[in-house]
């Protein structure tokens, strides 16, 4: 055992019983422990992901070789050290054990100190390898990004990859998304992996916002964090308070959300350009579920595990079938329905369907609406502009909004 309290352990394989039993030996009284095996089959056992020791291996055995039990444990672990032993003294055989991935190659006989000294060698490399991953695990535990933006999509990997950039500056941001898509919970997750994480995380929806209360929310959040949910609704006035906050250099982070169009709003002149541009600098979308639909099953398992946690209740039985159901829906609801359902499920009430009466009233007019952006571009056979006049709307507008719900025109062409 080494000074850290860590077993070292050699898996030594040998097809001779007394070379094996001689080399176990050795190492034994260097206070190493040894895992004797004579082939590749009794050795390939011991080689498991958790195997934290070395492997010396003789090259020249019966059946299976060195060479194939190298190739095995890289298969398994290409960072575990594997040590070849020869008694020929075969040159070539030696530049292929390294150009293969040996740690490094030892003569039969070998002088006891010259094992032992590749051996703690192998095993100071392995502990290195071994600590390194150990570190890893317990950042990325430890990271809002990986622990709350769950997810296995090339989106879910871009959003968490944003977060951590953007919280690494001293930007302020703009998250944006569908209704339910979790704007809050990437607020809360750029405040955790910021500078400041150890201070205030405030959360205010703006459209109660006024000049004096945002003044005050500043001053509380210190070196914090200000979340302003949908930012679209604050007043002109507080538009205007809000940009000489900002001018401030020793004040808290803003984040903003919003499922509406900023850009649009500012055409329309119902959002200060100067704000809109200042948080345009650094833009978080988050996909809709219907964008990221690998991501469905994870979301849904992690939410049925705490609703079960939460109801103490036995954790159902989530069938393929259930998953073909949930990857199906377009989810207009977002996280938001996903997560209703998934207690529903939980509770044995549904099959993991999204139920109307579930959403919010913003949830039922976005699929209202998208429902009769279809409706017109099914009408006019795909034809946007003709789609956009029939509904009265700027051609503009009306490709915001398709880009909005996730509606692509050429797929109603006739």
């Amino acid at each position: 055992m080494n000074r850290a309290g860590r077993v070292e352990r050699v898996l030594l394989v040998d097809d001779d019983a007394s070379v094996r039993e001689a080399l176990g030996q050795t190492l034994e009284l260097a206070h190493l422990v040894p895992t004797l095996a004579g082939s590749y089959i009794e050795a390939k056992d011991h080689i498991t992901p958790r195997f934290e020791g070395v492997i010396v291996s003789d090259i020249r055995m019966p059946g299976k070789d060195g060479f194939a039990l190298l190739e095995f444990a890289q298969s398994v672990d290409a960072e575990l050290p594997v040590i070849l032993l020869t008694g020929e003294g075969d040159v070539p055989m030696a530049v292929r054990g390294i150009s293969s991935g040996a740690f490094d190659f030892l003569e039969k006989p070998c002088a006891p100190k010259d094992l032992i000294a590749v051996v703690e060698k192998a095993l100071k490399t392995r502990a290195l390898v071994l600590e390194n991953r150990r570190l890893k695990r317990q950042v990325a535990q430890g990271d809002a990004a990986a622990r709350l933006l769950r997810g296995t999509s090339e989106f879910s990997k871009r959003m968490r990859e944003e977060a951590r950039a953007v919280a690494r500056s001293a930007a302020d941001v703009l998250v944006t998304g569908e209704p339910g898509v979790g704007t809050a919970k990437m607020a809360e997750v750029v405040h955790l992996l910021s500078a400041g994480s150890m201070a205030p995380f405030l959360k205010f929806p703006a459209v109660s916002q006024t000049p004096e209360s945002l003044a005050a929310a500043f001053d509380a959040a210190k070196d914090g964090s200000v979340f302003l949910d949908e930012i679209v609704a604050l007043s002109r006035p507080a538009q205007f308070a809000l940009l000489e906050l900002l001018e401030g250099h020793d004040r808290p982070r803003l984040i903003a959300g919003t499922y509406a169009d900023l850009r649009h709003e500012t055409i329309e002149g119902t959002f200060s350009p100067d704000l809109f541009y200042r948080l345009e600098a650094a833009v978080i979308r988050i996909p809709p579920l219907r964008e990221r639909r690998e991501d469905i099953p994870t979301l849904f398992r992690h939410y049925v595990d705490i609703a079960c946690e939460q109801s103490d209740l036995p954790v159902p039985e989530i069938t393929p079938e259930v998953i073909s159901n949930l990857i199906a829906q377009d989810w207009p609801g977002n996280a938001r329905s996903l997560m209703n359902a998934a207690m529903r499920f939980a509770m044995g009430l549904s099959e993991g369907e999204a139920q109307e009466d579930e959403l919010g009233l913003a949830e039922q007019l976005a699929q209202v609406e998208r429902s009769l952006l279809i409706a017109a571009l099914q009408r006019h056979g795909g034809n946007a502009t003709e789609a956009a006049k029939g509904l009265k709307l700027p051609r503009k507008t009306f490709y915001d909004k398709l880009a909005r719900h996730g509606v692509r025109a050429e797929l109603y062409r006739g």
